[in-house]
């Protein structure tokens, strides 16, 4: 399992960006894995910074890499 630093590094060499970690958060979240609130969040219903559509994929891609879901779990 990687952490939120090495998802960065990892998504960074492939696809050109750094994911914010509220974004990884959030992939994770629609991928179904539980995941702890950041102490520091506003309103726990919404997220201001959500993971944009555009960067899903990407996101996705990292959480397979890394085991955290399975190939064929999220579409």
């Amino acid at each position: 399992m990687g952490t939120y630093k090495e998802i960065q590094d990892y998504v960074k060499v492939k696809y050109g960006f750094v994911p914010a970690t509220c974004w990884i958060a959030h992939a994770k979240q629609k991928c179904g894995i539980l995941i702890d609130q950041a102490p520091n969040r506003n309103d726990h219903n919404v997220r201001s910074k959500p993971c944009p559509d555009d960067k899903f994929l990407a996101l996705k891609d990292a959480l397979i890499h890394f085991g955290f879901i399975e190939d064929d779990k999220i579409k």
